[in-house]
């Protein structure tokens, strides 16, 4: 992609997710004042400008670490969880009072993974963040910490970001981090150059998992959550949150600043980005030949004679991957009947399922509407 096609992209943008790491908002006092003071300042001129932006931070943690007069995280669950509860309302006092200065009002929005997975919830959270931004409110999210404890485990709220981008439908998502950007290999490295456009999104997702490529252990996860944008259609650039003015130069078409990773030209809906990004994986079906000749180039429901083997426990509206006979998983959707009714009906016909059951709650174990083909979402990257 050229310089004139990236401006081109950018010139378009809207909406904006901008996602505000660890190690931009928090120091070893606890939260850096400086930088998001720096940032608000960059991040209001966006919003005057029309843009309309929501806000992904980290910090709370950090913020209670401080107020607890400690200088390292605790090892415990409960003494993170609690640091977390004491520090979200001191880190939101300062978003507030920093925006405040440019008359402008922040909305706080708390999510966790069940907040994702659950499709109402996840509505419900979409129309939220859709009010606030009505009425002109910035909304700042993070994840529930002192609640979540898996979320604890997610790194630095990059998939959080990826997924509050696909759900309020933004042009573009901006992570900001400690490094300018995405390089050919560490930073540190004397070799190792600026990446100025992802030409390819999956090879990078896949380097970037092998220790010692592309940058620092962090980006790994800020390549999967551009990727997981990629595909539905927003756009992500990755750029340092230290140096200033890089906000307005992101947006600026005469600069080029970070690393973009373009959208997708044929984005999945929001519904399947749900299904791929948002749902966890809770075990999946082996697939006959027929099958997966049915499900990948026939546009068909998966039947339960088309079954020869459950893995895992899951429960009906779970999500599970469909792995073919090479054993390599090509599908993924949601399940009508629960993983010990899949065991009894499998390489069976639909007529028979209330004959094993004593009840039938439809012919498919996954009807195509909650089906997504994962090559076909690998080749819209």
């Amino acid at each position: 992609m050229q310089r004139s096609h990236k401006r081109a992209l950018l010139q378009r943008v809207r909406r904006i997710v901008i996602k505000l790491g660890s190690s931009i908002v928090a120091n070893a006092a606890g939260v850096d004042r400086v930088n998001v003071g720096r940032l608000v300042a960059e991040i209001a001129r966006i919003h005057a400008d029309g843009y309309q932006v929501v806000v992904v931070t980290s910090g709370a943690r950090a913020a209670g670490l401080a107020r607890l007069g400690l200088r390292r995280m605790p090892k415990s669950i409960p003494e993170q969880q609690a640091a977390a509860a004491i520090g979200q309302p001191n880190l939101m006092a300062i978003y507030e009072s920093f925006f405040a200065d440019f008359d402008q009002h922040v909305g706080q929005v708390l999510l966790t993974a069940a907040d994702i997975e659950s499709r109402a919830r996840y509505l419900n959270a979409q129309h939220t963040l859709e009010h606030l931004m009505s009425y002109k409110i910035v909304p700042v999210v993070n994840e529930n910490d002192s609640v979540a404890v898996d979320e604890l485990k997610l790194g630095d709220n990059d998939r959080l970001s990826a997924m509050v981008a696909g759900l309020v439908g933004a042009d573009l998502l901006i992570l900001l981090t400690d490094v300018e950007g995405l390089y050919t290999d560490d930073p540190r490295s004397p070799d190792a150059t600026l990446v100025d456009v992802v030409e390819d999104i999956e090879s990078a997702a896949r380097a970037a998992g092998r220790p010692g490529a592309l940058g620092t252990g962090g980006m790994a996860t800020k390549i999967q959550a551009a990727r997981a944008a990629a595909h539905r259609g927003i756009s992500t650039v990755i750029a340092s949150g230290r140096a200033p003015g890089t906000l307005p130069g992101i947006l600026d078409p005469q600069r080029s600043v970070g690393t973009l990773v373009p959208a997708s030209e044929s984005p999945i809906s929001n519904r399947k980005y749900w299904i791929v990004y948002g749902m966890p994986v809770r075990g999946a079906l082996v697939v006959d030949r027929g099958a997966m000749d049915a499900l990948s180039r026939r546009g068909g429901s998966l039947l339960p004679s088309g079954i020869v083997q459950v893995r895992g426990h899951f429960e009906p509206g779970d999500c599970v991957g469909c792995i073919g006979p090479d054993d390599h998983e090509f599908a993924r959707g949601l399940v009508t009947y629960d993983s010990r009714d899949c065991e009894r009906i499998r390489g069976s016909s639909s007529t028979r399922i209330e004959e094993l059951l004593g009840y039938h709650m439809g012919d498919e174990v996954i009807h195509r509407n909650d089906l997504v083909l994962l090559d076909d979402v690998r080749a819209h990257a």
